[in-house]
């Protein structure tokens, strides 16, 4: 399945071998795996929850991927992404695309990356000394999404 949404860890050498397994036409995989950090807005972040809306979440993710490949010439993307709670240092994404050349496959992996984090309906809470809050979305985010307009 190109998109998982799960609370369980992944493997990052055992998802990337499984998904060029068997296509002797790959010639790169770039991939983005994103980390819960122990500090954001000048706070210490202790912890974090990541809930979604499911279905709905999935079938952003697939559109996602269907524009990244109406774009380049890639043939495979994965999207694995965790809900629930979060420790620091934790995995909590993982992007990845193959293609023949490496260009194809960094700029889509990227692209799916930007567009993720804008449009996926997914909800980030973070523990900090001050108690909990709700991270809302990002300026950076969004500026970084116009590139691909």
């Amino acid at each position: 399945m190109p998109v998982r949404i799960q609370t369980q860890d992944f493997d990052l050498s055992t998802e990337l071998k499984q998904l060029r397994q068997g296509d002797a036409r790959v010639g790169a995989v770039a991939a983005f795996v994103g980390t819960v950090r122990d500090q954001n807005d000048g706070s210490q972040v202790s912890a974090m929850t990541l809930e979604h809306y499911p279905g709905m979440t999935e079938k952003s993710l697939e559109e996602i991927i269907q524009k990244a490949k109406e774009r380049w010439d890639i043939y495979d993307v994965l999207i694995i992404h965790r809900v629930g709670p979060l420790d620091i240092e934790d995995q909590i994404v993982l992007t990845a695309v193959t293609s023949a050349h490496r260009g194809e496959a960094f700029a889509a992996c990227e692209f799916v990356m930007d567009y993720l984090k804008t449009l996926a309906p997914f909800w980030k809470k973070e523990d900090t000394e001050s108690g909990a809050r709700w991270v809302d979305a990002r300026l950076s985010d969004d500026e970084a999404l116009k590139k691909w307009e």
